[in-house]
Parts: structure tokens; C-alpha cells; sequence
């Protein structure tokens, strides 16, 4: 009985830990999608606060997402801030963004 316990604790804890969003994962987003158009990379990351970057991320990224495609010098990106494929990697992009803030006290080696 308690091998099945702890099997399914396991098991839940591991599917939990698949679900959120992952740094790294983030990380390819922003040097795939955003170095393009925004070569500082490193500077750029850091530019906005923690709370700043959540704002711009809360659902699934839509203010950004808002930003770009009302901005005409960055027509290159609005197909992609258009497309599942950000909204689906938006989680991960925010974790990213967040981790890398002004006020995290970290540097990003996106390369």
C-alpha cells in the first residue's frame, strides 16, 4: 500500500514539475523570435522590472503581443505574435523575461 502511495506521489509531482514553464525554454524563444529585431539581447532583457515584465506577459503574453503588432517598424514579428506558436510559448518566454529582470540580480548568456 505504501509503495502505491509513493508511486503515485511520484508520479504527480513529476507531471506537475512537466507542466510549468522552464527558463531554457524561454531562453531559445527569445534568441529564435525576439534577438531578430532586438539585437542588444542582454540589454534588452534588462530594461523592464519583474512586475513590469508580468504585466506584459499576464494572459499568454497579449499586452506584448498588443505592443508589437501596433508598432510599425516591427511588421517582421506580427505574424509570429499572431500565430499559436506564441501563445503556446508564451509561458516559457515569461518565465525567461521574469528571470532576467532589471531587479533579479541575474545576467542572461542568451548565445
Amino acid at each position: 500500500m505504501s509503495r502505491l502511495l509513493l508511486f503515485c506521489m511520484v508520479a504527480l509531482l513529476l507531471g506537475v514539475t512537466t507542466i510549468s514553464a522552464a527558463v531554457y525554454k524561454g531562453q531559445r524563444v527569445f534568441v529564435r523570435e525576439c534577438v531578430v529585431c532586438h539585437h542588444e539581447g542582454q540589454t534588452f532583457l534588462t530594461t523592464k522590472t519583474i512586475s513590469e515584465w508580468e504585466a506584459l506577459m499576464k494572459d499568454v503574453g497579449k499586452p506584448l503581443a498588443k505592443i508589437h503588432t501596433k508598432d510599425k517598424s516591427a511588421t517582421k514579428s506580427w505574424k509570429y505574435f499572431g500565430s499559436k506558436k506564441y501563445s503556446k510559448k508564451a509561458k516559457h518566454l515569461k518565465q525567461f523575461l521574469m528571470e532576467y529582470a532589471k531587479d533579479s540580480g541575474k545576467v542572461p548568456a542568451c548565445n
